[in-house]
């Protein structure tokens, strides 16, 4: 995992900055999106379909299986590159190369914080599945309660909006000092993701 160090770049303008600085400050921005993909994505790993052969096509388990295998084409999804990634080596092109790194990672832990919270919503049901079946076969008196974790399963999944997952990244990128200034809007994020499909 990929320890950064928090430093107070919001206080400054580029002007001010050197460009060393200022590609620093980008290179660590970078770090921060990195190492919050790794961690969701070790967290959507942890959780493994536990049930029955009979259960396998039970809606929640289905979604759980789902997001696994997205959380797994996102990680190994390569980095889209241009040719002028490898053949300038300007001070500009580093400029936009690390811009366009911030946009690929930070498209990545979009994806991972979107598929996350479905995974935990796919979890919550299982548990309140296997608590109300206590290892046993559904029945007929068990059929409310059993529709009613359905229901708020859907109600969860309802909620993983994108608008959502982008103000919950820029309220807690913001509250931690990092610098934000050339973080991407959202949809700048939902271009980039439909341009580049995981």
């Amino acid at each position: 995992m990929v320890v950064s160090t928090v430093h107070d770049w919001s206080r400054c303008d580029e002007p001010l900055l050197t460009f060393f600085a200022v590609n620093e400050a980008r290179a660590l921005r970078i770090a921060e999106i990195v190492t919050e993909f790794h961690s969701l994505q070790s967290r959507i790993a942890e959780y493994s379909p536990n049930h029955s052969p009979d259960e396998y096509f039970e809606e929640g388990y289905e979604i759980l299986r789902q997001c696994r295998a997205e959380a797994q084409a996102v990680l190994v999804a390569p980095y889209p590159t241009e040719p002028s990634d490898v053949s300038s080596v300007s001070d500009d092109s580093e400029k936009r190369q690390l811009q366009r790194i911030i946009l690929d990672a930070s498209a990545r832990r979009f994806q991972s914080k979107k598929i996350y919270l479905r995974a935990v919503a796919a979890v919550r049901w299982s548990n309140a599945r296997n608590a109300i079946l206590q290892s046993g076969k559904p029945l007929q008196q068990q059929a409310v309660l059993l529709q009613q974790a359905t229901a708020n399963l859907h109600t969860e999944l309802a909620a993983v909006t994108d608008t959502r997952i982008f103000n919950e990244f820029w309220q807690t990128d913001a509250e931690a000092g990092y610098w934000l200034q050339e973080d991407p809007p959202l949809a700048t994020i939902l271009d980039w993701l439909r341009a580049y499909p995981a």
